[in-house]
């Protein structure tokens, strides 16, 4: 029987939690545990309330040290201060860190640690100062550029994907937010007003309607998630037998407004990976970004359209990242505890990435410097930067004729981890973006076969010693990598270069369903003179 005194409202849980375990645990954090059935909902006087004992068992159980286990598997050698798990979610994603989902990139305090200006037991001496000009040549969805500005450095990526180097230069570009806003809220109403001709917008409502009574009654949240947790349904059986009954539901609602679901032609992404009402709405919205006469709100217009339909894929909520196989039927979700059913419209996310979007450059603003950063669309391994900002942007091809490139801080791209142009397929395919996948430097299509190894190490050797040409005598070069097969040393040595420190630090925030200890190494590199 559990005491009145042990019972908690969700405020007064998240105060005595952050005393009881000496670390912010906010409302939402409790919120979270109840949602997911972490820990057990109770009700009394129309009152949600929580038990001590439970959050006492939750955060014992789920929140041991790790250090010392990951250290035990990984290595004694392993860096616990460069874990940052002391970093909120919402601090590793601040500002414009979040306008687009990336595979593979990196958090901003770990750039923000090598390139500000302090020391410590081992970061000895300070590598960059502000003013100075950092090269990313691996320069992806631009953390190290955004990083850079704030810290009032100048500097300059490179990425081989055309897409990549758009998400890069529309985060950290000075943007009309007014005419962003302007263009934005004017497309929204046409796509409101597109859909409301349709019969699919009453079709969406019943279809909700529907799913939110049978959810209720045989997936009640979150008694059902906590009941799975303890073992008290075995949710797979339980979620595909009930998965059949409401798809009889679903397939009526899909006669009665006469929807069309699948595409008759399967050529391309957006015709394999989004269901007919979907793409529709998709080709409409991509006509009206067409129109904006402004080309800096155009481009930022075009990511935040990305943003949308790569969350509007016809898949699993659990398989966003992966994609499996096309979805057209409700399902059961193992990531919610109920049916969940695939996108018939875009509707919602477009306006949910327009106004986060606006916001996220707006907070940018408030933190930004007065400094230059531009990422090009090249080949690392043979671009003249010079000649190519010249073209792109004119000042800071100036700076650089006055001062050298002080240094590198970049996460070169893993031997057969990551299809870095497939990530974004549904971008290319939109825009039309030429695509280099050949031109990658180990991709996963490659593989990790002794070839695949020989032809990564002189991909980035290459990089290395055009790079080289534009670097200050007394360079730092910083590269984050998994280094498992230890090629790292004879990069070093093939460009000319030695290894003067590393630092091995554990990845504790993977996007990845794989949880288990995981490491990379910042190989600090320095010329072999």
């Amino acid at each position: 029987m559990l005491k009145e005194k042990d019972l908690f409202t969700i405020s007064q849980a998240s105060k005595w939690a952050s005393t009881y375990f000496n670390k912010k645990i906010s409302p939402s954090n409790i919120s979270y545990l109840l949602q997911y059935g972490r820990i057990r909902k109770i009700v009394k006087n129309g009152i949600t309330l929580v038990s001590k004992q439970e959050l006492i068992a939750y955060y014992t159980n789920n929140h041991k040290p790790r250090e010392a286990e990951w250290k035990k598997r990984l290595g004694k050698d392993l860096n616990w201060m460069l874990s940052f798990d002391n970093i909120r979610e919402s601090e590793r994603t601040k500002h414009v860190h979040r306008l687009h989902p990336y595979k593979g990139k990196f958090i901003p305090q770990l750039v923000e640690y090598f390139l500000d200006s302090h020391t410590d037991e081992f970061k000895r001496e300070a590598y960059f100062q502000p003013n100075d000009i950092v090269l990313d040549p691996f320069c992806g969805s631009g953390t190290t550029l955004v990083q850079a500005n704030e810290l009032g450095i100048n500097a300059i990526g490179i990425d081989i994907s055309r897409f990549n180097a758009l998400i890069s230069n529309v985060k950290i570009g000075k943007h009309d937010l007014f005419d962003l806003q302007t263009e934005t809220r004017k497309i929204t109403f046409a796509l409101r007003e597109f859909v409301a001709f349709s019969n699919h917008k009453q079709f969406q409502a019943e279809l909700a309607k529907e799913l939110s009574v049978f959810n209720q009654k045989y997936f009640p949240s979150p008694d059902f998630k906590y009941k799975v947790r303890k073992g008290k349904i075995d949710q797979i059986p339980y979620g595909r037998s009930k998965e059949k009954e409401f798809l009889q539901i679903f397939n009526r609602l899909v006669k009665k407004y006469h929807i069309e679901v699948t595409q008759n032609i399967s050529e391309t992404f957006l015709d394999q990976w989004y269901l007919k009402p979907v793409r529709s709405e998709i080709d409409f919205l991509s006509e009206q970004v067409n129109k904006i006469n402004n080309p800096d709100t155009r481009n930022v217009v075009s990511i935040i359209l990305s943003r949308t339909i790569r969350s509007c894929r016809a898949t699993t909520h659990s398989d966003l990242a992966t994609l499996v196989k096309p979805v057209t039927a409700p399902y059961y979700c193992r990531k919610h505890g109920k049916i969940c059913t695939p996108l018939f419209s875009t509707t919602k996310w477009w306006e949910y990435y327009s106004k986060d979007t606006i916001k996220r450059l707006w907070l940018f603003n408030q933190v930004r410097t007065d400094t230059h950063q531009y990422c090009l669309a090249g080949d690392s391994r043979q671009i003249n930067i010079v000649d190519a900002l010249g073209k792109e942007k004119p000042e800071l091809a100036s700076l650089m004729k006055k001062r050298m490139i002080k240094g590198i801080f970049s996460s070169p791209p893993y031997v057969g981890m990551i299809n870095y142009h497939e990530q974004h397929e549904y971008a290319y395919t939109l825009f039309g973006f030429e695509r280099k996948d050949d031109l990658e430097i180990g991709p996963l299509f490659k593989g990790q076969g002794r070839e695949a190894r020989k032809s990564y190490i002189e991909g980035i050797v290459k990089v290395l010693n055009n790079c080289k040409r534009f670097l200050s005598e007394d360079y730092d070069i910083f590269l984050v990598a998994n280094d498992k097969f230890n090629i790292y040393p004879d990069i070093a040595k093939r460009a000319g270069m030695k290894i003067v420190n590393s630092f091995k630090r554990p990845v504790l925030n993977r996007t990845e369903k794989n949880k288990t200890p995981y490491a990379e190494t910042i190989f600090h590199y320095k010329a072999n003179s």
